[in-house]
């Protein structure tokens, strides 16, 4: 038996902590600190470290942690308030970015990828820059405070959103290149996801306060029937539904958010994503960067499909948030966390990959706008918020 990991995770920790807290000295984000130390230990700069399925596991474990505890850390009234602004930014991020996308694939795409017509593989493009990356965003309004208030709200639920609504767009274009693919069905499953969520969130909700309030017993075992709660239903969404694992994990958390027991519990699963599993995921999004070779010709289109990604992004989700009477400011914040792409941005283009919509061309360009937004959007956030004294927690 190899216990290698065991020295992987002593250098992932060592140096996301030392690596965070430079960043923190030159008052950037220190989530920006555990991004660098998983892009320079990863085969990127030094290639230290591999991202085993150990790692890999541990940092999905990680990942379902910081939405759940972004649930708890929600207003649920708040929300309810908020789900129908969440959902026209939502719609608004995924609109404006997919035409954005579409039309930049145009100016750039020869269509020389197998059979499938142009107009899909150019839409396919577009629909890369749909999805949102919810966990850099989460930790960076955590870190920030600004998870509970009137814009983090809408930021988070927005985020959860876009992935769902992005996924859909990917189904159907999909479905216009591979005709095993049932858009219906899709649909069919997101609308059961739904139903399945509230009928065992109402039940959870009740069960769960009725416990709290009846027994006065070890708190810890609150803790533990909580991450129960909260790793079945991110099971249950990913394997019977299709939907994101992260989705099922931040309902959980919103589902028991209102208890009398509701601190001590996210105290101790920030503890935990502290000292262990934050680290792990941030730095395996670093681990999982391999900058392939570029010439002149594919930086320009780097360069190009940044600024088309941050963009719409911004002006998509801040018109949305327009749309539903928030101030420009607030616009602006809401448009900014919801810029950074992530895994899902890379698994739609390994999809497009396999199924012919895209060239390796894209790969690049589209791997290192991953990277940057990642990095970027934690900077931008601080500097948008840092600017408006008004927030409020809700």
């Amino acid at each position: 038996m190899s216990y290698g990991y065991l020295l992987d995770l002593a250098l992932i920790l060592l140096s996301t902590k030392v690596l965070s807290l430079v960043t923190k000295r030159f008052k950037l984000p220190q989530v920006v600190g555990a991004l660098l130390a998983g892009l320079i230990l990863g085969p990127a700069v030094f290639n230290v470290i591999d991202e085993t399925d150990f790692i890999k596991q541990l940092a999905e474990v990680g990942v379902i942690v910081l939405l759940f505890t972004a649930g708890l850390e929600s207003n649920l009234s708040e929300f309810k308030k908020s789900g129908k602004t969440s959902f026209i930014v939502a719609t608004m991020g995924v609109i404006i970015p997919l035409i954005g996308g579409t039309i930049l694939a145009y100016c750039i795409n020869d269509g020389k990828v197998g059979n499938v017509n142009i107009f899909v593989q150019n839409i396919f493009i577009g629909s890369v820059l749909t999805a949102t990356s919810v966990s850099i965003t989460v930790e960076t309004l955590r870190e920030l405070g600004k998870v509970s208030t009137s814009v983090g709200n809408i930021i988070v639920g927005a985020a959860i959103i876009d992935d769902v609504l992005g996924m859909l767009v990917l189904t159907v274009i999909t479905s216009l290149a591979d005709s095993s693919v049932s858009v219906v069905m899709v649909v069919v499953k997101m609308v059961a996801f739904f139903i399945f969520s509230v009928i065992v969130g109402i039940l959870t909700y009740k069960l769960f306060n009725k416990w709290v309030d009846k027994y006065d017993i070890d708190k810890r075992r609150f803790v533990i029937v909580s991450f129960v709660i909260c790793l079945l239903l991110s099971f249950s969404a990913e394997k019977f539904f299709g939907v994101a694992d992260i989705t099922g994990a931040y309902i959980a958390g919103l589902v028991l958010s209102s208890n009398k027991e509701t601190i001590y519990i996210t105290k101790r699963f920030e503890t935990l994503s502290y000292i262990l599993l934050s680290p792990v995921f941030f730095a395996s999004v670093g681990l999982n960067v391999k900058l392939p070779y570029l010439n002149g010709e594919i930086v320009m289109v780097t360069i190009a499909l940044i600024i088309v990604a941050v963009l719409t992004k911004i002006i998509g989700c801040g018109l949305g948030a327009k749309l539903c009477g928030y101030n420009n400011m607030e616009a602006i914040q809401i448009g900014s966390g919801m810029v950074t792409r992530g895994e899902v941005t890379l698994i739609i283009a390994s999809k497009g990959l396999t199924l012919g919509l895209i060239s390796s061309y894209f790969l690049a360009p589209i791997i290192i706008m991953v990277v940057f937004t990642s990095i970027f959007t934690p900077i931008l956030l601080k500097i948008v918020f840092s600017r408006d004294k008004s927030s409020v927690q809700c």
